[in-house]
Parts: C-alpha cells; sequence; structure tokens
C-alpha cells in the first residue's frame, strides 16, 4: 500500500467514523460554518482555559471531506494554545491552497498532510477549510456564520 491510499484511508475513516461529535458541555467559545456550494454546514465548540484549547467538538452535516477535516481538526487541536491553533490553521490553510507542500508540513502535523491531496480539486478545498474557517471564527468570539463560497 503507498501513502496515497493510506491518506485516503485515514479520510475515509474520519468521514465515516468522525471523532469529537457532539456539543461540548461547559464550551465557551463556538462559531458556525456554512458551505452554500457543498450544503456542508457545521457548529464547532471550543473549550478554551488558560488560553489553551483543552476540548474541541463539533456536530453538523457535510461531505466526508469536511467531516473528516472537522473530525481530525479536532483532534489535533487539544492542547494546543490559542496562538499554536492560529499557527495550525496558517500551516493547513496554506497546504490546501498549494503555499506549501506535504513535505514542507511539520512532521508533528503529518496526519492532516492526508487532506493535501483534495487540492487537486479546487471545488473540494472550500469542505476542508470550512472547519478550520471556523475555528479561527470560534477563536475571535465571532457570531456571524462563517462561509466558504
Amino acid at each position: 500500500m503507498d501513502l496515497s491510499e493510506l491518506y485516503q484511508d485515514l479520510i475515509l475513516d474520519h468521514g465515516k467514523r468522525p471523532r469529537n461529535v457532539g456539543e461540548l458541555p461547559g464550551h465557551n467559545r463556538e462559531a458556525e460554518g456554512f458551505n452554500p456550494l457543498c450544503g456542508d454546514k457545521l457548529t464547532l465548540y471550543l473549550r478554551v482555559d488558560d488560553g489553551k484549547v483543552k476540548d474541541a467538538k463539533f456536530v453538523g452535516k457535510g461531505c466526508a471531506i469536511c467531516t473528516a477535516s472537522a473530525s481530525m481538526m479536532t483532534e489535533e487541536l487539544a492542547g494546543h494554545s490559542e496562538a499554536e491553533a492560529r499557527e495550525l490553521f496558517t500551516r493547513f490553510h496554506d497546504l490546501m491552497t498549494g503555499k506549501i507542500t506535504d513535505e514542507q508540513m511539520p512532521e508533528s502535523m503529518d496526519r492532516l498532510s492526508a487532506l493535501g491531496g483534495v487540492r487537486r480539486f479546487p471545488m473540494r478545498v472550500k469542505c476542508a477549510t470550512l472547519p478550520w474557517h471556523t475555528l479561527i471564527a470560534a477563536l475571535d468570539h465571532e457570531h456571524q456564520t462563517v462561509k466558504t463560497e
């Protein structure tokens, strides 16, 4: 099995069996995201204490790519400071928009590189980045729905 098959399997696994789904009791940050082109819609819940993301969960409905991205993102966030979460967003966004390659991703973000292949399908990049834009809105206490159009 080559690396691209392994990455595809990881995306399919998170798409079919997403992690961290559900409302988060005690959350203190929340944002909604919507991709009108695909119909992806999600609400992201965060619990941030002392400048660190202690927990993250999401609810919503979306395509496998959006769901996998949200699942993988929520797994990655736990324990990171708000500044580190913003840096994760920047790195992931740069990967998805072709500013950096999979090989330029930090080793600590290796699992997220699995979504890098999505950039070959420009219409699907918005699906993969929706949870991440929603993350920034939650960190910034924005109350308007994030849209990727």
